[in-house]
């Protein structure tokens, strides 16, 4: 059937699938994604190329795993937002709660212009940490606390 034609991902159904698994056991999935310019999150909460966000029915409203986006109205610092994430930025969906999930892999194409638009010396404030050099080889999950 796509014998001509590249096989479609199955990033977005692994994804839906490790959602409904957090949702049904009484986890919070979180989804783990690098940011560039096509990634719409609110970018002072960016640190290192990368957000992860909450992702669970009480931190979303009108959330929509589809096959090319996840899209979603969030609330950040009190003020709404609507997050629009490419499937293919996704580096990771998990549980908050025991870290368990899946890791995918992330092209770092064009990777150096949008840190450099992201992490402006104005979305930093005193406290934040120094940001790890860039990880290489096979992604891995971390808790986020």
């Amino acid at each position: 059937m796509f014998s001509d034609t590249e096989l479609p991902s199955t990033r977005p159904y692994l994804i839906r699938a490790l959602y409904e698994w957090c949702t049904e056991n009484g986890f919070t999935p979180y989804v783990a994604v690098k940011v560039n310019a096509t990634v719409q999150v609110p970018r002072e909460y960016v640190q290192g190329g990368e957000i992860v966000l909450n992702v669970s029915m009480d931190a979303t409203s009108s959330l929509k795993l589809g096959n090319e986006f996840i899209e979603f109205k969030a609330r950040f610092g009190g003020k709404p937002r609507e997050i629009m994430v490419p499937i293919e930025r996704v580096m990771a969906i998990y549980a908050r709660e025991n870290g368990q999930g899946m890791a995918f892999p992330v092209s770092d194409d064009g990777a150096a212009q949008a840190l450099a638009a992201v992490d402006s010396p104005e979305s930093k404030s005193i406290d934040d940490e120094p940001t790890p050099p860039p990880a290489t080889g096979r992604p891995a999950l971390t808790r986020v606390k």
